[in-house]
């Protein structure tokens, strides 16, 4: 199938091979791998990111969570309530500007990182061993570099 013809010359190319289209079907062959052990211990995928973020960085505010975990600040609020209810996070008001939310992992939220660590670890390998060490760190360069040059501001 070739590009299809659009006004003033310009083509549009098969979806398939669109850059978007690409990243998503990417992503979704990535996470079919991890989504079996995420269920296996009542996680989803936006409750994971969020506990990994945390993890990395501690304490944090809620907008700038949202951000890290690449989730909407209406759902993060959902999910918040969910993994306090969960006892694995604690949110509290900061004392500095009371309209913030402060989030951090709890010792079961640290506890819980621990325990499923070793079977992502090994998802990982899994991956690596099937595509080879050298296109991940390439792929990661790569799209680190894309992400960047997109965020500039002219």
């Amino acid at each position: 199938m070739t590009p299809t013809a659009l006004r003033d010359g310009f083509e549009l190319a098969e979806t398939r091979r669109t850059l978007p289209i690409l990243l998503l079907r990417s992503r979704e062959a990535v996470m079919e791998r991890f989504r079996p052990m995420l269920h296996a211990h009542d996680i989803t995928e936006q409750q994971w990111r969020v506990i990994r973020v945390l993890h990395e960085g501690g304490e944090t505010d809620a907008s700038r969570l949202a951000d890290l975990a690449c989730v909407l600040a209406p759902s993060l609020t959902r999910m918040i309530k969910s993994l306090e209810a969960r006892k694995l996070v604690v949110s509290r008001r900061d004392e500095a500007d009371g309209r913030r939310s402060l989030i951090s992992l709890t010792e079961k939220g640290r506890t819980f990182i621990e325990t499923v660590t070793p079977a992502s670890a090994e998802i990982y390998a899994e991956i690596e061993a099937q595509v080879g060490a050298e296109l991940i760190e390439r792929l990661t360069g790569d799209l680190m570099a894309l992400q960047a040059a997109l965020s500039r501001r002219d």
